[in-house]
């Protein structure tokens, strides 16, 4: 056995735990680069905290998910800024933004230089400026992960900017920022984490830490994702979920995902549609497929028995089975404002494009089990 393992240096959790950010800087770190969501009046009161307390501050506006113009555009804005030190505070765009920004600051050459797939694959051999993740959904796990999804809309795909380098320096979450957020939003980017917490789980490069981490993020996911999304506020669940979302986070960075995210990656390219509700759509057709494929080819394969464990953590029934993960997922699903793949944009004259774009993603080298063009076609018609 071997494995390596890597995650934020430092992780703060807890309600309020916002507000105690200015303590965990330096002056050393002024100017900031503070990256929020399109509507920053929404973070008035964090990054007043911050002026307050002697921080020169610069805002940047992330409208809408990643692009390599949008992320080159707040990189020149860091760059004139003179940026020690860069924050990013709002959804999984702006924390990959945020991670895209501070590691190019200190790298030179294009955006494109480095993504991988799509362009000359350099290697970011400087350190990324000091970078602080603050979110506010749960369920992208973005700010423990060393890699920002950057979509080229050129090449119609989404694509990553990766480094070790890229790991926040600070991870802060607080479930106090998640309170308001709408249901069909907490009910996508919920499934995400619970989707990353299984498929690192099953991943053909899950370690004992991993393991150990994955797990306990799906248990947490599962007893709180319907919670979370009720009409009524249940501060407890939206916890559990922050908490999933962290788990998801670190154990995707050590042990890689499979083939929900090696379809949703391709397909985030295709169709305008939120990255987690992309995922969610594929789920129960994907765990499906890879159940046939272990009963098909590998029965004794270790992520099925793996499969068995998940059941029992989702529906706490110690007797579960693989099959009872999958009634359990697709009931989930119906119970949550979720749509199908069809719905969300994907066209049926699109299913080999986006089947042949998915078997070189790189979280489709993490699933358990390699499968077929035919299965890959297969899925994709199921979630349509």
């Amino acid at each position: 056995m071997s494995f390596a393992f890597a995650t934020a240096n430092e992780i703060h959790f807890g309600e309020g735990m916002v507000k105690t950010i200015p303590s965990l800087l330096d002056e050393s770190h002024s100017p900031l680069f503070v990256l929020t969501g399109s509507d920053s009046k929404r973070y008035s009161q964090t990054i007043g905290l911050l002026t307050q307390n002697g921080f020169e501050v610069f805002i940047h506006p992330v409208q809408g998910e990643p692009t390599v113009q949008s992320v080159s555009l707040a990189c020149e804005a860091a760059r004139d800024a003179g940026a020690n030190a860069v924050i990013a505070i709002g959804g999984g765009s702006a924390l990959d933004t945020g991670k895209a920004v501070a590691a190019l600051a200190t790298n030179p050459g294009k955006l494109i230089d480095y993504l991988e797939g799509v362009g000359k694959g350099k290697t970011l051999s400087n350190d990324s400026l000091p970078f602080m993740a603050i979110p506010t959904t749960a369920g992208t796990g973005s700010e423990v992960t060393r890699n920002s999804v950057i979509g080229v809309p050129q090449a119609g795909v989404k694509v990553s900017l990766r480094s070790k380098t890229m790991l926040p320096k600070w991870a802060v979450v607080d479930p106090e920022l998640t309170y308001r957020l709408p249901q069909h939003v907490t009910a996508y980017t919920g499934m995400d984490a619970l989707i990353q917490c299984l498929e690192a789980y099953l991943s053909r490069d899950a370690n004992p830490l991993t393991d150990g981490i994955a797990r306990e993020g799906l248990r947490l996911a599962a007893r709180s994702i319907r919670k979370a999304c009720g009409g009524e506020l249940d501060t407890e669940a939206k916890s559990d979920l922050c908490a999933a979302s962290l788990c998801s986070g670190i154990a995707l960075a050590n042990a890689k995902l499979g083939s929900v995210h090696g379809f949703a990656g391709p397909l985030g390219g295709m169709i305008d549609a939120p990255h987690g509700a992309i995922c969610a759509s594929l789920l129960v057709p994907c765990l499906s497929a890879n159940l046939r494929a272990f009963k098909d080819r590998a029965p004794e394969h270790p992520s099925r028995a793996k499969l068995d464990d998940a059941a029992t953590v989702l529906t706490g029934n110690p007797q579960a089975k693989a099959s009872y993960a999958v009634a359990w997922l697709e009931s989930l699903c119906k119970d949550l404002p979720l749509k199908s793949l069809g719905e969300l944009g994907l066209e049926k004259e699109k299913i080999e494009e986006a089947a042949r774009k998915s078997a070189q993603s790189s979280s489709m080298k993490g699933n358990p089990i390699e499968l077929s063009k035919f299965e890959l076609i297969e899925i994709l018609e199921a979630a349509l």
